[in-house]
């Protein structure tokens, strides 16, 4: 590469327009350290290759998910460098491609075969739509089915009584709901960076424990429980598949309490 492509300079509106973001979010990127561009006597900004570089990083992450203030403490720690989210990036990118490669050649072969048989046979089909097809999330009655044979088998009648008797109120209910539906999305995004030691992995496993305490009331024995009923529950693929909550992710957040409890 000549020289005079690494030493390009851009204004924020061609900056913006370039990395398909707006002026303002620059501005916010900005304001909050995470890119710093420089300034002319006159003060205009200016962004070249160290600060096209960092926004790259910015933006990568926040496409995996991470919130702005995350990727402040990633860019300050871990993925700092630009080598770091660039292959962070690979990883994922790698991943997801051997993921659409698997479901090519399934519909590949199923096709070979309808045009062979000149039709599939039903578990062909099921398989089909289980291995190439996004799922919706489970929905109530599809986690009830899951859950509760096994709240039956691992919580007595009473026990059961009383957590229903301090069952929480409707908008508790949606904000305990929607910490689950936050709680997983960070897992999944550190579980991705691989490092249960980190202190966002550290902190995420003690909100956790936090969230499952709003159920247990602090009960050791009630927590016991609530963790054979996850473990049971995420052994079943068709669910640990929909609702997230894989044999992976769970020994990730497992990993990450158990060094966080080796802290004190």
């Amino acid at each position: 590469m000549e020289k005079s492509a690494l030493q390009q300079w851009f204004g924020p509106s061609e900056m913006a327009r370039r990395l398909g973001v707006s002026a303002k979010a620059l501005r916010i990127y900005e304001r909050l350290k995470l890119v710093q561009p420089l300034r002319s006597s006159a003060g205009w900004r200016a962004y070249g290759p160290e600060q096209v570089g960092r926004l790259h990083q910015i933006l990568a992450l926040k496409q995996f998910g991470f919130s702005l203030k995350e990727i402040g403490q990633l860019l300050t720690g871990r993925l700092g460098s630009l080598d770091a989210v660039l292959a962070l990036q690979q990883q994922v990118l790698s991943s997801r491609r051997a993921e659409m490669d698997h479901a090519l050649s399934l519909l590949a072969a199923a096709r070979a075969h309808l045009a062979r048989a000149g039709a599939l046979s039903p578990d062909d089909l099921i398989e089909l739509t289980q291995e190439t097809i996004v799922m919706d999330k489970l929905n109530d009655d599809e986690w009830a089915a899951t859950m509760q044979p096994l709240v039956d088998k691992h919580y007595s009648p009473e026990e059961q009584a009383a957590l229903k008797a301090r069952k929480l109120s409707s908008s508790d209910e949606a904000a305990f709901k929607s910490g689950w539906d936050s709680l997983l999305a960070r897992a999944t995004r550190l579980q991705a960076l691989g490092d249960p030691g980190s202190d966002e992995a550290k902190t995420l496993a003690r909100d956790w424990m936090d969230q499952v305490r709003q159920f247990t009331c602090n009960d050791a024995e009630l927590e016991a429980k609530s963790a054979a009923v996850w473990k049971e529950a995420v052994g079943q693929p068709e669910f640990a598949r929909r609702s997230g909550f894989t044999p992976e992710l769970m020994g990730f957040v497992a990993e990450a309490l158990r060094r966080t409890q080796a802290e004190g």
